[in-house]
C-alpha cells in the first residue's frame, strides 16, 4: 500500500482530465477502500463534463478538482472499524448512489428518494446533494476509491471486473422493469433497444421471462444483432420504417403491457409519444433515457385508459446483487458485451472515443490498476 495514488482529475469544467498523484484515502468507520480494477465510461460523460453547469445549474458537480468515474469495480483493500460482512480481497462493484440516511425519506426506508441523493464520481440530483459529493469525493478514475459498505455488490469469479463495471447501466434498466412488474406474462416495448441502456433492458426483460420484447432503433445492422440474441422473442423495428405505434399494433392489436423509453436527451419527442400510444389499456410507461424538455402528453387518454407514466433513476445495491446472482446462475447472459479497455493514462482518449462504438454492445472501460 503506497501513500499516494494515481488519479485523473478535472480542474475546470470542459477541460481535459489531468493525471496526478494525490494522497491515498483512508476509509471511515463504515466505509471500505477498493482498489479499482475497472471503471465504466458512460456515453453521457462527455456531455456532463462539458455542459452540466449550463444545463442543470441547480444540481452540483463534485467540487473541483474532481475525480469522476461512475461505475467502479475492483477488490476491497481496507475496511473501516464498523464494516461487517466485507473484508480485504472481496471482489465488488461499487454502486455510486449515495444517500444521507438522515432525511425524512431515508428514515422512512425510501433511500432512493433521499433529499440529498448524489452519484459519487458524477453529479448530484438535488440542490443539497453536494454534501454527499463532498463526503465521498473519490470516483472510479483513480487507483483507489472510498465507498460506504451499503453500496457494495459482491462479484463472483464468473463475472469479470469489466462486466461488473457495466452494472450501472444494466441496473437502470433492471430497476425500471421491476417497477413496471415485468414477468412471464408481460409484453415489453423498448425504444432505443440497441443502445447502451436499451440493450440491458432487453437482456433482463428476457431473463425475467417476458414472452415478447419489441425494440426500436435506427441502425438496422445493430437491430439485427439484438434480434439474434433471441430470434423467437425479440422483434425489432427501424424508426426509418414508420411510426412505432403502427408497427406495435400490427404485432399486438391491443398494445404492449410496458413501454421502456431508453432514448437520450436529444431524441425526437415524437418517438416517445409513439411509445405511449403503443400501450394497452392499463399499461405502464417508464422513462429511463432522460427525454429532455416539455413533452406534450394526452393525459386525458392516459386517465381513461388507466395508464401510468413514471420516471426511474438508478437502482439499489440490493437490485445490483439480484442482477449479479441472475448472471451467475445463467439466467441472463452478459457475455454479449465487447470490452474496450484503456489504461488510466488514456482516459481523455476513452471519453472522446466512445462516440464511435458498436451501439450498446461496446463496453468502454478504464483499468487504473
Amino acid at each position: 500500500m503506497t501513500e499516494t495514488m494515481l488519479a485523473a482529475r478535472m480542474h475546470d469544467v470542459s477541460a481535459p482530465m489531468l493525471l496526478e498523484r494525490i494522497p491515498t484515502p483512508e476509509p471511515g468507520p463504515s466505509d471500505v477502500r477498493v482498489r479499482v480494477k475497472a471503471c465504466n465510461i458512460v456515453p453521457n460523460l462527455a456531455n456532463v463534463l462539458q455542459n452540466w453547469t449550463t444545463w442543470f445549474p441547480q444540481n452540483p458537480l463534485p467540487s473541483l478538482p474532481a475525480i469522476f468515474g461512475l461505475d467502479p469495480a475492483g477488490v476491497v483493500d481496507a475496511v473501516g472499524t464498523d464494516v461487517k460482512g466485507f473484508k480485504p480481497g472481496d471482489r465488488v462493484y461499487v454502486n455510486p448512489g449515495r444517500y444521507c440516511d438522515s432525511c425524512r425519506e431515508c428514515r422512512s426506508n425510501n433511500r432512493m428518494h433521499c433529499q440529498n441523493f448524489a452519484f459519487s464520481g458524477y453529479f448530484g440530483l438535488t440542490p443539497s446533494s453536494g454534501i454527499m459529493l463532498d463526503r465521498y469525493p473519490y470516483g472510479g478514475l483513480a487507483e483507489y476509491t472510498i465507498a460506504p459498505q451499503y453500496s457494495l455488490v459482491r462479484l463472483p469469479e464468473s463475472i469479470s471486473f469489466e462486466t461488473g463495471a457495466r452494472l450501472g447501466y444494466l441496473g437502470t434498466g433492471f430497476a425500471a422493469l421491476r417497477k413496471a412488474g415485468v414477468g412471464p406474462t408481460t409484453t415489453v416495448l423498448i425504444n432505443g433497444i440497441s443502445g447502451t441502456l436499451g440493450l440491458g433492458v432487453a437482456l433482463f426483460a428476457l431473463a425475467l421471462g417476458a414472452p415478447m420484447v419489441l425494440g426500436t432503433g435506427r441502425n438496422r445492422e445493430l437491430l439485427d444483432e439484438v434480434k439474434a440474441l433471441d430470434p423467437q422473442r425479440i422483434h425489432t423495428h427501424s424508426l426509418a420504417d414508420g411510426p412505432v405505434d403502427g408497427w406495435v399494433k400490427e404485432l399486438i392489436a391491443e398494445g404492449v403491457d410496458v413501454h421502456i423509453d431508453a432514448l437520450g436527451p436529444g431524441a425526437d419527442h415524437s418517438v416517445f409519444n409513439e411509445g405511449l400510444k403503443s400501450l394497452r389499456r392499463g399499461g405502464v410507461a417508464v422513462n429511463i433515457g432522460a427525454t429532455a424538455g416539455p413533452v406534450p402528453i394526452d393525459v386525458h387518454h392516459m386517465m381513461d385508459q388507466q395508464q401510468k407514466l413514471i420516471g426511474s433513476c438508478w437502482f439499489s445495491a440490493g437490485e445490483g446483487q439480484a442482477m449479479v446472482d441472475m448472471a451467475a446462475s445463467g439466467a441472463v447472459d452478459l457475455s454479449v458485451f465487447e470490452h474496450i479497455v484503456y489504461p488510466l493514462e488514456q482516459v481523455n482518449d476513452a471519453i472522446s472515443g466512445i462516440s464511435v462504438r458498436n451501439g450498446g454492445f461496446s463496453n468502454f472501460i478504464i483499468s487504473p490498476s
